[in-house]
């Protein structure tokens, strides 16, 4: 039950009518007409812009446009008053009977409610981490896999059909690096004395596989030259890196679909594929690139090499794909990888990248764009960078990782659920600042406690409710006649935006908006239960008013039942007990 979808119809038919009236000129495109809360609520339940957009196309003054519309709209009967304001805005109000149905249909509903078609089942395929697999995963991948696995999970609620992937950086040299060090530790468990060289990674994390090593092969490796057990130790080290990263998302409560491993598109003819796929279209030649301003990417050579014409798909430059000795590129398997995509039936692309990966964002969408004819599009989110403080002081390294924080070391700490809230507290292209005293507090200051509190409050409730039948298909018949005072009409109305709020969040892939939104909520629900300790006219239970006492338990159990489908999103878990 989306109201300001209702209302937004109601809106257009008044100007279809304006229209047939020869009040409003034919031709005109209603697609921005939109129906929200008004910026003060003083001035009414919902406003719409209707006549301030239509007004220039139509050659009339905004205000004269807004008073025949109001006059429309008051003939409605779940409008109360429609008022001109300003140069031409419109603000209505509504019947109390109108939002008091939105506690019905969520009591109804229950977890579908505020679920949508908005997707109409398009399939969207998010990719996100897509970590090397040389280590643990440390805190900026969390941030990233916290998002990923929200806006999958936003996108799947509004009608989407959504596939979560992982992209396994396998195929680069810094496998055969993983290698190596791993061989470090395998020979460290047969009491060898080692040494780290540069490069290399000395994190404790390694000495588990190095013995692992040892008791799947024995001491077969340990004078053997490094073209004899490179492969094997390579392919070992990547799964036994795997399986770790596998086991840090899990308890983060991430579950991939899909783990794509770029080391298939070696030898597959993939990457030969795709390019060929542009060749066909014209844009694979051989030439010279001038060398770029500052410090000179990995990929730039002063010898003619193979480009792909990224600047005819909106990049800055073009781009090499394939080296004047004959090597790919990075950047042509990342092609192949987003053919791969395309040629799997995705309508619509994600990818989430660390905002190191800026770099290429323009890039990525030019081949995507050139391989799908502009027809699939791609939309790149960055995760801006994460800082730890713990005791008012900068969260130190861990020692197990060597030179970083994992995504262990946070979710040991505070938790999975306070984990993924925290980091969808601010918008991902904004820096996070994650502190962890803050993170455990029992105060309004924590949101992730805030929202969880207002949802075992609500359960607290319910089951001191003796007597009443509290199941969902009694509350949601009840008579909500009784729900008159204003504060429990102005949480009836936050209520209302939850339909509203999740397809914004979705259309935005922006599914920080619903940890603001709960967070709006939640305030709301304790702001009332507060009165109720002051003016016991205001209490949820009241044996001297039985009826008034099953309409608020239906009124909170709607908030119950947003809460709930809100950090079902996150992936944080409603807490019914605090």
């Amino acid at each position: 039950m989306n109201i300001f979808a209702q209302i937004r119809r109601v809106v257009i038919t008044a100007l279809e009518a304006m229209v047939a009236e020869g009040a409003l000129p034919t031709g005109l495109s209603f697609d921005n007409v939109t129906v929200e809360p008004p910026r003060d609520p003083a001035h009414g339940d919902l406003a719409t812009n209707a006549a301030m957009v239509l007004a220039k196309p139509a050659g009339l003054k905004p205000r004269d446009v807004a008073e025949v519309l109001a006059g429309h709209l008051a003939r409605d009967p779940r409008v109360v008053e429609a008022t001109v304001a300003g140069p031409g805005f419109l603000n209505l109000r509504l019947t109390p009977d109108v939002w008091r149905g939105v506690v019905s249909a969520a009591v109804r509903l229950g977890p579908a409610f505020g679920r949508s078609d908005l997707g109409k089942g398009q399939r969207v395929n998010v990719e996100y981490v897509s970590a090397n697999p040389t280590g643990p995963l440390h805190v900026g991948h969390t941030r990233g896999a916290v998002f990923g696995d929200a806006l999958a999970s936003l996108l799947d609620f509004t009608g989407h059909q959504v596939t979560r992937e992982y992209y396994v950086n396998d195929g680069g040299g810094q496998v055969d690096t993983l290698a190596r060090s791993v061989y470090l530790r395998y020979l460290e468990a047969h009491g060898r004395p080692v040494e780290f060289p540069d490069g290399t990674y000395p994190g404790d994390y390694l000495v588990p596989v190095g013995e692992a090593l040892k008791a799947k092969v024995g001491d077969r490796f340990v004078e053997m030259g490094e073209q004899g057990w490179l492969a094997e130790v390579r392919e070992f080290a990547t799964e036994a890196m795997m399986a770790l990263i596998r086991e840090d998302l899990a308890a983060l409560g991430v579950r991939m679909d899909v783990f794509f491993s770029e080391k298939e598109l070696y030898g597959s003819g993939r990457i030969e594929v795709a390019l060929a796929a542009l060749d066909d279209k014209g844009l694979i030649y051989e030439g010279k690139l001038e060398p770029p301003k500052g410090k000179l990417p990995e990929d730039w050579e002063p010898r003619e090499q193979t480009l792909f014409r990224a600047t005819a798909h909106g990049d800055d430059v073009d781009r090499p794909v394939k080296k004047s000795d004959g090597a790919w590129t990075y950047f042509a398997p990342d092609i192949a990888y987003h053919f791969d995509k395309i040629e799997r039936g995705f309508e619509a692309l994600i990818d989430v990248f660390g905002a190191d990966h800026g770099g290429y964002v323009k890039r990525i969408k030019a081949a995507v764009s050139a391989l799908s004819d502009g027809q699939v599009p791609l939309d790149i989110e960055l995760t801006q960078l994460v800082k730890l403080w713990k005791n008012g002081a900068p969260f130190k390294m861990s020692k197990r990782a060597g030179t970083f924080v994992t995504l262990r070391d946070v979710v040991d700490q505070v938790g999975p659920d306070v984990t993924r809230f925290v980091m969808l507290t601010r918008k991902n292209d904004a820096p996070l600042d994650f502190d962890f005293d803050k993170a455990l507090e029992q105060s309004k200051d924590n949101p992730v406690f805030y929202v969880q509190y207002a949802h075992a409050r609500i359960a607290s409730v319910l089951r001191k409710a003796e007597g009443l039948d509290c199941s969902d298909a009694t509350l949601a018949e009840v008579d909500l006649s009784v729900l008159t005072h204003p504060e429990e009409l102005g949480l009836i109305r936050k209520l209302a935006e939850w339909p509203r709020l999740v397809e914004a969040a979705a259309q935005a892939h922006e599914p920080h908006r619903v940890a603001f939104y709960l967070y709006d909520l939640a305030s709301a629900y304790h702001a009332l239960q507060h009165q109720g300790k002051l003016n016991a006219d205001l209490r949820f239970l009241r044996a001297d008013a039985p009826a008034q006492t099953q309409a608020r338990l239906a009124m909170i159990r709607a908030v119950a039942v947003v809460l709930a489908a809100g950090l079902g999103i996150l992936g944080v878990t409603p807490a019914e007990d605090m």
